[in-house]
């Protein structure tokens, strides 16, 4: 049999993208021909990209697309922070987004059978995805996006880690600044009045629970307990403190924060009729590597093979 040498596994790699030991076991099952280890890769990346299926996506990038009245908001995900500085998961996302601008599709599995190539023909998005698994040995996931049409857009991106859009009318400068302004601060909504209700009674919650310690710690040290109407009030100015922090009107400008965000709308002439952020990864539960006791256990199953 021939010898594999690490050159040989370097040369398949730069041809191919597989990771290391795929291409090892390649070379080695075609015994050291280079262009039979390179075929049998290639027929191994769909499996690959299934065993791949499982695995936690919470890295990632949000990307947009912006052309003739028409835009997409895009979070890709993937396995390590590694990935997202990858060309080709770069020009996957990117692509991606141009197509949810264009054919605005129903859902991620309708986003995955449209054709990868503008001109409607050759492999499908979800081909190239498959493929791309496979060339970089890790799992990567289309979370969800946006198309956005009938109305001015303003986008910002921070990074590839957070996108916006803000949809208006009026001023572009002023757009592009709430636009930053959203990324910086995280609203939850437009107004105090669009904050969701499920938001408003974990907020009150706490704030119930906050007034109820402080109560405990008063009896414990011989004090007077605030009275049901205090506590009450308490609460309430609780919820409506909270409100004003994660409603984009009520916010102060990032830029001046001597005016709120609607005084700043107000003086430009430009309504803001609604935003989109994503944050890459958010409301994913990460995986978190315990590499000691990884390593410990690896040195334990050692000990026992011998």
């Amino acid at each position: 049999m021939a010898a594999i040498t690490a050159s040989m596994v370097a040369e398949l790699r730069g041809k191919t993208d597989a990771p290391m030991m795929e291409c090892k076991k390649a070379l080695t099952e075609a015994e050291g021909d280079m262009g039979k280890a390179e075929e049998l890769l290639r027929v191994k990346l769909g499996s690959k990209a299934g065993k791949a299926a499982s695995r936690i996506t919470a890295e990632g990038v949000v990307t947009s697309y912006f052309d003739a009245g028409v835009g997409a908001l895009l979070e890709v995900n993937c396995e390590t922070d590694f990935v997202t500085k990858n060309d080709s998961f770069l020009a996957l996302a990117q692509g991606a987004v141009q197509l949810v601008a264009k054919h605005n599709p129903a859902d991620v599995a309708a986003l995955g059978a449209l054709s990868y190539s503008q001109d409607g023909f050759g492999p499908t998005l979800e081909d190239v995805r498959k493929g791309l698994i496979g060339k970089i040995g890790e799992n990567m996931t289309f979370r969800r996006f946006k198309q956005f049409s009938g109305s001015k857009l303003a986008g910002y991106l921070h990074g590839t880690r957070i996108g916006v859009v803000v949809e208006f009318e009026g001023d572009d400068v002023a757009a592009k600044d709430v636009a930053m302004h959203i990324a910086a601060m995280k609203p939850v909504a437009l107004t105090s009045a669009d904050v969701p209700a499920e938001l408003i009674a974990k907020e009150r919650s706490v704030a119930a629970a906050k007034a109820a310690e402080d109560a405990a710690v008063a009896v414990a040290a011989g004090k007077p307990v605030q009275s049901d109407e205090i506590v009450t009030k308490r609460i309430e100015g609780g919820v409506q403190k909270y409100l004003k922090e994660v409603s984009l009107f009520n916010q102060s400008f990032v830029k001046n924060d001597k005016q709120t965000v609607e005084q700043m709308l107000k003086a430009t002439g430009t309504t803001v009729k609604a935003f989109t952020m994503f944050v890459v990864g958010e409301g994913i539960e990460k995986k978190v590597d315990d590499f000691a006791a990884e390593v410990a256990a690896q040195v334990a199953a050692a000990k026992t093979a011998a």
